[in-house]
């Protein structure tokens, strides 16, 4: 209602609908990254993929007559939450030849996709491309997550209407830094080696990352990591079982995130999910998440990468961000 706002994008998460519902009445577009294996399980009566993709649908269930549904094509309990929209709906994939975008493309309606190393947008005879190597969120389109989020954002731009050199622009121009984009795959250099601060916390965002850390050249690869005490035993041990066929070190702590686990629990069960790991030769318990921080920068030399999966993400990016600062103060 504020006179000076011509747009508003808002985050309508699981547990913010159920407690407050929605924010607004209707929405011109609503966007639907993904559901895959699901996150939060087992609270607040949502206890499976079901019925979490019941709940993620109310803000496509909210979509003006006149709006669209930016929808994942990948992902199966996406695409179900198509015939409920009041709207119109404009999917979104990397591989235009899955079913449901040829289809809808054959249907002369919208959709987004990847070509020749272009993100595409096209509707019947219409076709928009834009140069991925343009994009520097995607590192030339190598980090497949972030492709997903740019084709996502795309068709949320386009269905508002905005003018493609726009949209170019807008991609050209942004990056994923800790003022921008806090937790979402900040890179930092700290002598030498890339460090990678992540709020990723369940074992979908955790095979994302790890996907795109394999993608990235690192003559070794070492990863932080904690988990949330209120997922369900199998989703902690799931996150470092990804982890173990990728990272050559992993540091695991336990801080402010047990939420009503026993202190060592979710230590224990991150050690459980690295029972046979095919790539890690060194594990360590750690108490304290700085702590654990500096114990990997310090283990850290030119050419590695490391992971650091945050979980106070505002303290943590600070404490990050002055290691690095120290360090290149001291040359």
């Amino acid at each position: 209602m504020h006179p000076d706002v011509d747009a508003a994008v808002l985050e309508s998460a699981r547990g913010g609908m159920l407690r407050e519902g929605l924010a607004f009445d209707r929405c011109q577009v609503a966007v639907v990254t993904n559901i895959g294996a699901g996150d939060h399980l087992g609270l607040n009566y949502i206890t499976t993929v079901e019925d979490l993709a019941v709940l993620k649908r109310v803000i496509v269930l909210n979509v003006a007559d006149t709006g669209t549904a930016v929808l994942n094509a990948a992902d199966p309990a996406v695409v179900a939450m198509a015939g409920m929209c009041p709207g119109a709906v404009t999917y979104f994939a990397q591989d235009r030849h899955l079913p449901v975008v040829a289809t809808h493309l054959a249907h002369g309606k919208r959709a987004v996709y990847v070509e020749d190393g272009h993100v595409v947008a096209q509707e019947g005879h219409f076709q928009v491309r834009l140069p991925l190597k343009n994009v520097p969120l995607t590192r030339g389109g190598s980090i497949g997550f972030q492709v997903e989020n740019v084709l996502a954002s795309v068709g949320a731009a386009w269905a508002l209407g905005l003018a493609w050199d726009t949209v170019a622009q807008a991609l050209g121009s942004f990056v994923s830094d800790a003022s921008s984009a806090p937790g979402r795959f900040n890179t930092f250099d700290y002598k030498g080696a890339t460090v990678i601060a992540d709020y990723g916390h369940n074992p979908d965002a955790i095979a994302a990352l790890a996907n795109a850390v394999q993608a990235m050249p690192a003559k070794r690869r070492s990863v932080v990591i904690s988990g949330a005490g209120d997922r369900r035993d199998e989703d902690i041990t799931q996150q470092t079982a990804i982890l173990g066929s990728v990272f050559d070190d992993v540091l695991l702590y336990e801080d402010a995130c047990q939420r009503g686990r026993a202190d060592g629990e979710v230590l224990g069960l991150l050690r459980k999910g690295l029972d046979g790991a095919a790539k890690t030769t060194h594990v360590q318990d750690i108490q304290g998440e700085f702590v654990a921080i500096d114990t990997a920068l310090g283990r850290l030399n030119p050419g590695d990468l490391c992971l650091i999966l945050i979980d106070q993400v505002e303290e943590a990016l600070a404490h990050i961000a002055q290691r690095v600062a120290e360090s290149k103060a001291r040359g």
